[in-house]
């Protein structure tokens, strides 16, 4: 009954770690492919949005 358990465990966690990656692969390969022109929009419509902002956070704002 435990070597069940443990085989149940290693395939959950395989299959999650798959499901994970495959995500995050045929992302980047959809933006690179199929993305043309327009790779970074949303990217840089954000960095133009916070220009000028104050840093908020790390080591030097929390004194």
């Amino acid at each position: 009954m435990v070597q069940f358990f443990i085989d149940f465990t290693i395939v959950a966690v395989f299959v999650i770690g798959i499901t994970a990656l495959m995500g995050v692969i045929l992302n980047g390969i959809g933006e690179n492919i199929f993305g043309g022109r327009k790779k970074r929009l949303h990217t840089a419509m954000s960095e133009q949005v916070q220009t000028g902002w104050k840093a908020v956070g790390g080591k030097k704002a929390s004194r």
